[in-house]
């Protein structure tokens, strides 16, 4: 039997937060994870601006609620107001680099200007943050770059113990079988 998870998804968009379009970029997370996740899943979803304080304190708030990973969405490319990886170094205990270079990695196959994104990951407390970007097709691109690191990452923090759906394939844990 899956543990309950929590998972936080945290849009960053001036635009999204004052009504100007509909964030289509959180519902994207949701969807993905739902898809591939059987564990029990309660959400906790933020729509704010691209603020660095409101940021932070958003980032510690759901990793004061106990959810088990935090997604970002929006802020991580060279734009000025652009400060959601500086946000995320601010509140991380650690920082989990191999996440954004596996994440570039793949949005290189796609598109050139991948190198542009600064997305990244990290620990906070019990929680993993990772940055991810703001279109719904990178984001599910991206998370199936890092989606097999993620159930272990999470055992390592002593999180929830997470499982996949059936036809995902067992989550990966060194030194379990996998059936992918």
């Amino acid at each position: 039997m899956a543990d309950n998870v929590k998972i936080g998804i945290i849009t960053s968009s001036d635009r999204a937060s004052s009504g100007v379009y509909e964030d289509i970029s959180g519902p994207a997370i949701k969807s993905y994870f739902s898809e591939r996740i059987s564990n029990e899943t309660e959400w906790e979803y933020r729509l704010i601006p691209d603020d660095y304080d409101q940021l932070v304190a958003t980032m510690r708030e759901l990793s004061d609620l106990k959810c088990a990973i935090i997604c970002t969405t929006g802020g991580t490319g060279p734009a000025k107001r652009d400060v959601t990886p500086e946000a995320t170094e601010e509140v991380c205990e650690k920082i989990l680099p191999g996440f954004g270079e596996a994440m570039r990695k793949v949005s290189l196959q796609y598109v050139p200007t991948a190198i542009l994104s600064r997305q990244t990951a990290g620990i906070l407390k019990n929680s993993l943050i990772i940055n991810l970007p703001g279109k719904p097709k990178a984001i599910a691109e991206c998370l199936d770059g890092v989606i097999d690191a993620i159930p272990f990452c999470i055992d390592l923090i002593e999180g929830p113990r997470l499982e996949f759906r059936e036809r995902f394939g067992k989550a990966f844990r060194p030194g379990e079988k996998s059936k992918k």
